[in-house]
């Protein structure tokens, strides 16, 4: 009976080491499969299109939902921006040797898949040649496409491969309210891929383009502005352009919390006319304007006439330039005072309302004439 006891104790052993041996293989495929199906690779990769590619750092625990915003925002935009440097070209006074010396640097970023690259006027001006470095660090050389130093923009062009390029995500600022918040990306003393944060401090400012005309509905920001960073984007919490970064206010030079930025529906319209014409296809009356210093000296208000050119639009209107008389008197020729409902009260606005208008549109001029207010039909010429 005892042997009997023994045998089956025996018996049960075994069974039990096979039970164990068995439940420990199907739990190893199991946990193999589970891995193959759920992908819990300590560094996964990401499929783009057939291609595998590395992730984004990933976002540390601890941090705030607008700590992750932020991040998300920088990644997404980056790719976006580039950096500009421009070199100019000069003759070695004895050996006549061409050199080629560094000039300045500045941001950009990409407009469309063709490979053209908005900037400041300013970071381009006088160059004889310009670079674009993407965000994957490959460089370009730059054609000019077209420029608009009233407007301190200027469109460039390099022939990267549209899949290369990103282009930024266009917002609008017609709504822009004081006090929202900005996300400003550039390359601030050379250093690339910068962010700075801040809020809109003001809307409706008036800036000083490289021209002397002003730019008005300019956008101030407390986002640190610094050299470097000029033709940046300046971008809304979505991650949308709403300006271009173009400067800042300070004597030292250096952001003192006081930047301004191009407003975007200025851009959206002044990009497209230069990438088709080169420059900005304004129309004109065909005037010469009397400075706005004299102007004022002789008590008239308006835009004051100097010079009519012959065979203009504003000849053919019959509008009156301001001349010496045979006695040498000064006889005071008409006084613009508005352009249909817009009121005229310098040169500068005389310049800044056309911009509503396309050549061949027909307009009514509001004038003084000897001390009468007449109005005057006329149909806008082409700027040349």
């Amino acid at each position: 009976m005892k042997s009997i006891k023994f045998i089956f104790f025996i018996l049960i052993l075994i069974a039990g080491f096979f039970l164990g041996t068995a439940w420990q293989t199907m739990s190893n495929q199991t946990d193999e499969a589970s891995q193959a199906t759920t992908g819990t690779h300590e560094e996964p990769l990401i499929s783009t299109g057939g291609e595998a590619t590395l992730p984004h750092a990933p976002i540390p625990p601890g941090l705030n939902e607008h700590e992750k915003a932020t991040i998300q925002l920088f990644e997404n935009s980056a790719p976006s921006v580039a950096y500009i440097t421009t070199s100019k070209f000069r003759q070695d006074f004895w050996s006549r040797n061409v050199m080629e010396i560094p000039q300045g640097s500045g941001s950009g970023f990409v407009w469309d898949n063709e490979g053209h690259i908005i900037t400041n006027f300013h970071v381009i001006q006088g160059a004889d040649r310009a670079q674009v470095t993407l965000s994957d660090q490959t460089t370009w050389d730059a054609e000019l496409i077209g420029q608009a130093p009233e407007k301190d923009l200027a469109v460039l062009k390099i022939d990267a491969p549209s899949k290369d390029l990103t282009p930024i995500p266009v917002g609008g600022s017609s709504n822009l309210l004081v006090g929202q918040n900005v996300y400003a990306i550039g390359n601030p003393f050379g250093l690339d891929q910068t962010l700075t944060t801040g809020i809109i401090s003001a809307l409706g400012r008036e800036i000083q383009s490289v021209s002397s005309i002003p730019i008005r509905g300019a956008i101030q920001t407390d986002a640190a502005i610094n050299p470097g960073n000029s033709g940046g984007p300046l971008l809304n919490s979505s991650g949308q352009l709403i300006g271009v970064n173009t400067a800042i206010y300070s004597p030292s030079g250096a952001s003192a919390g006081i930047g301004f930025s191009i407003p975007v529906d200025e851009v959206r319209w002044v990009v497209p006319e230069l990438i088709a014409h080169g420059k900005i296809m304004r129309p004109t009356l065909g005037i010469d304007l009397v400075n706005q210093q004299t102007t004022s000296k002789l008590g008239l208000k308006g835009a004051l006439i100097l010079h009519v050119i012959k065979g203009s639009a504003a000849e053919k209107a019959g509008l009156q330039p301001t001349y010496r008389d045979s006695n040498g008197r000064i006889q005071i020729g008409d006084s613009i005072l508005a352009i249909n409902a817009d009121k005229v009260d310098s040169g500068k606005d005389l310049i800044l309302i056309l911009e509503k208008y396309k050549p061949g549109e027909q307009v009514t001029l509001k004038v003084l004439r000897n001390e009468k207010e007449v109005e005057i039909e006329l149909w806008l010429d082409e700027a040349r």
